[in-house]
């Protein structure tokens, strides 16, 4: 199963696609990304959601919105991890949409979760514009639900 992600993150990331990963808590979605940010032609670029959100945020203070959103968007592989995790403020949620919009059908986008697309609108508090994200990310991509994996951290955790 996990040789199988990871080839498909390749091939996503040759095609210019984004793929959802989601799974429950507890499973882990991290090790199947990390080979194709490593792997990639150029940069690839990992970064937590709630801190992604944070430098998004803090870019509105000195009014560099343009520049931290442009080097996200330089990337050639970009992984969001953990989504959800954190409460967002709508200034928050217009830049990440912003960025995704940015990437759309530009390069390849890795997000990551253990939230489904229903339950997004909660933590980003504006349905519209959750709708009008989830539409864009569903568009041309892999969505990989992993619900009902067992959990390698408590296997890799005896082997080691």
């Amino acid at each position: 199963m996990r040789i199988h992600l990871i080839r498909a993150r390749h091939e996503a990331c040759a095609r210019c696609d984004l793929t959802v990963l989601r799974n429950t808590i507890g499973i882990g979605h991290v090790n199947p990304v990390s080979p194709t940010l490593e792997a990639g032609p150029n940069t690839g670029r990992s970064v937590l959601f709630a801190e992604l959100i944070n430098e998004l945020y803090q870019s509105v203070a000195d009014h560099s919105e343009m520049k931290v959103l442009k080097r996200y968007q330089s990337y050639d592989c970009l992984h969001i991890d953990e989504i959800g995790y954190v409460e967002v403020e709508p200034v928050q949620v217009a830049l990440f949409f912003t960025l995704m919009q940015k990437r759309h059908k530009n390069k390849p986008t890795l997000i990551t979760s253990n939230l489904g697309f229903s339950e997004w609108g909660g933590f980003l508090k504006n349905d519209h514009l959750t709708a009008a994200l989830i539409d864009r990310l569903t568009e041309n991509s892999h969505v990989i639900n992993m619900k009902g994996c067992v959990s390698l951290r408590a296997k890799l955790k005896h082997n080691t």
